[in-house]
């Protein structure tokens, strides 16, 4: 998946060395130390025995205090074959030591060339990039190149005001013996009828092509490492035709886990469902390397599939500094999941590392059983040079609150001096007692195993455990994916025009539009406009709140509108749950209430 060129040694891994070799080097001088020792208290005893020999003793004692002595002698020869023997090892690993640490240091100090060699090779590339866009040898389409200049152009506008964050997504499937994504053949016929005999709408398979422009992310990049990227000016060629509360509406791609949750006899076993839902949205990642659309404050999605699959959504927009979506999804299957997702992001020169902060809620209706956890760290390498990639690390905690049922799961970080297989998960499902019940493997792209622990000790790592193995692939790529933005079977649908939908709502933002189909000028255009007015309104916003200062009045800010901020009672944390209203304002169609954001 990854060639040994994308990723050199982390700095995990010289970290690790260098601690391997400071405990080596420690357990040397130990040795060291006991040889001395030995040779000191070897000769003193010696020394003893030679004198207790030779004192006038009756002929009886003389005779034992020999033989003692002989045994004396005898130890002292095996002793110093043992000591010998240990120095010859301390003389050799004290040789080796200094060699590792010498190899060790001439690696690093070739690593920082190389880093070196590669950003000068970058700053080469795009001079000449610049210098062929300017030859008129090369303007042979003038149009093209027009289209060129003015894409380049539109992304030199002033810092953006939007948050940049990255966020990736997909999944998969059953807890005794394999969980794995779903084919695309076994999602419900969305051109059929429901159960309920409502006639479905016919969803959308593709979407028009992505265009072919050229545009250097160094160039845009190369003065902004250590920077939020909120202040980093990016045009559309970075992005996908989605935003962020798409994206986050993704998650819900193999919503049939959790329908099959619902079912589970009992939490241990639902626990494994919930583990590979959470694992799932992840699934999609390694293709996806652009960038979904940054909210505007106030933007809404909604994705109302209640009569198709049984579920509605709807994420809003909460808060624009930081960038915090809050999402809420009910299923009529029997499950209710809510989120406030928060995306921290820097970029670090050589790689850009997204970390979304906020807890996931999940709730079975019937049992009562009350999920949690956290997201992990997604990372994109290869910024400055070479094919962009995507990896997860980091680790997930699920807790269940009713039944005190946890499960650990570990995503192990890509290394191309690993022997494990890429984008690795392992995981231990425990009970309340701390007992382990299943264990899982697998890898966030493709597919989760979960099997049952029938015997584990404290005495040993390894555990027997009831495993049936199945044959499972992963889902084959769409046709011509490539030029969908590797779109899923259901991002392909997220933004297709939608009847009644709120006016806040992503499939009404004009860029977005402009972009999918095609128009990526007119789109950094409108992008830009978008991004001064909610500068304007935020302006008038903060001399509001300066007004109110000065009168010493109270000043709430902006306050979402479907979604209030309350304590949680589970973790204490403040966050944004759904208040209610939004359904009923669609029924009615009255958006009097919605803001003009677009």
């Amino acid at each position: 998946p990854f060639s040994p060129t994308e990723e050199s040694t982390s700095p995990s891994d010289k970290s690790e060395a260098h601690s391997t070799l400071k405990y080596l080097s420690g357990k040397l001088d130990d040795l060291s130390a006991f040889n001395d020792l030995i040779a000191k208290h070897g000769a003193a005893l010696q020394r003893s025995l030679s004198e207790l020999e030779n004192l006038k003793l009756p002929a009886e004692s003389g005779e034992k205090i020999k033989a003692v002595n002989e045994r004396a002698t005898l130890f002292r020869i095996t002793s110093n074959a043992m000591i010998n023997a240990c120095r010859d090892f301390l003389d050799l690993a004290e040789a080796h030591s200094r060699k590792w640490q010498r190899a060790l240091q001439h690696e690093c100090e070739q690593r920082i060339r190389l880093e070196e060699t590669i950003e000068q090779l970058a700053k080469q590339h795009n001079n000449l990039e610049r210098a062929c866009r300017g030859a008129p040898s090369l303007s042979a389409n003038p149009a093209a190149q027009r289209s060129r200049g003015g894409s380049a152009q539109s992304g030199k506008a002033e810092p953006s005001d939007e948050d940049e964050e990255t966020e990736y997504f997909d999944a998969m499937e059953d807890a005794h013996a394999v969980i794995t994504v779903f084919d695309a053949s076994t999602h419900t016929n969305l051109g059929a009828s429901s159960k309920y005999g409502v006639a479905l709408k016919k969803r959308r398979t593709q979407i028009p092509d992505k265009p072919n422009y050229s545009l250097n992310l160094w160039s845009i990049m190369k003065n902004c490492i250590g920077k939020e990227l909120s202040k980093i000016p990016m045009p559309i060629n970075f992005n996908e035709p989605l935003s962020m509360l798409q994206r986050l509406t993704e998650d819900l791609e193999y919503h049939e886990l959790l329908d099959r949750a619902v079912k589970c006899e009992n939490a241990i076993e639902q626990m494994c469902f919930v583990a590979a839902f959470s694992v799932s949205s992840y699934s999609t990642t390694v293709q996806r390397t652009a960038k979904p659309f940054n909210p505007l404050l106030g933007e809404t999605f909604e994705l109302d599939r209640l009569e198709e699959l049984g579920f509605r959504s709807l994420c809003e927009q909460v808060s624009h500094h930081p960038p915090a979506a809050a999402h809420h999804v009910y299923s009529r299957k029997g499950w209710t999941l809510w989120q406030e997702i928060t995306i921290a992001s820097k970029f670090r020169g050589k790689y850009l590392s997204i970390l979304p902060l906020g807890t996931i809620h999940l709730e079975f209706h019937s049992s009562g059983n009350h999920y949690i956890w956290q997201k992990v760290t997604s990372t994109v390498h290869n910024i400055i040079v070479g094919k962009l990639w995507i990896d997860q690390s980091g680790d997930i905690e699920i807790l269940n609150h009713k039944s005190k049922d946890k499960c650990h799961l570990k995503f192990t970080p890509y290394s191309y001096f690993s022997r494990d297989i890429p984008r690795k998960v392992t995981g231990v499902v425990m009970d309340a007692d701390g007992n382990e019940r299943y264990v899982m493997s697998g890898t966030w792209d493709e597919k989760m195993e979960c099997s049952k622990v029938i015997e584990a000790s404290q005495e040993t790592p390894f555990r027997k455990a009831s495993f049936r193995k199945q044959s499972t692939r992963p889902c084959p790529p769409r046709e011509n994916a490539e030029n969908m933005y590797f779109f899923s079977k259901l991002a392909l649908t997220l933004n297709e025009p939608e009847d009644n939908v709120a006016p806040t709502d992503s499939r009404m933002r004009p860029d977005q539009r402009l972009m999918e189909n095609g128009k990526w000028d007119e789109a950094n255009m409108e992008k830009q406009r978008l991004e001064e007015k909610q500068r304007a309104v935020r302006r008038h916003r903060e001399v509001e709140a300066a007004d109110a200062l000065a009168e010493g009045k109270d000043y709430k800010g902006y306050i979402p509108l479907w979604f209030e901020r309350k304590v949680d009672p589970l973790t204490g944390e403040l966050m944004c749950v759904y208040k209610g209203g939004y359904w009923e304002s669609k029924e009615k169609q009255d958006w009097s209430q919605c803001p003009s954001i677009f």
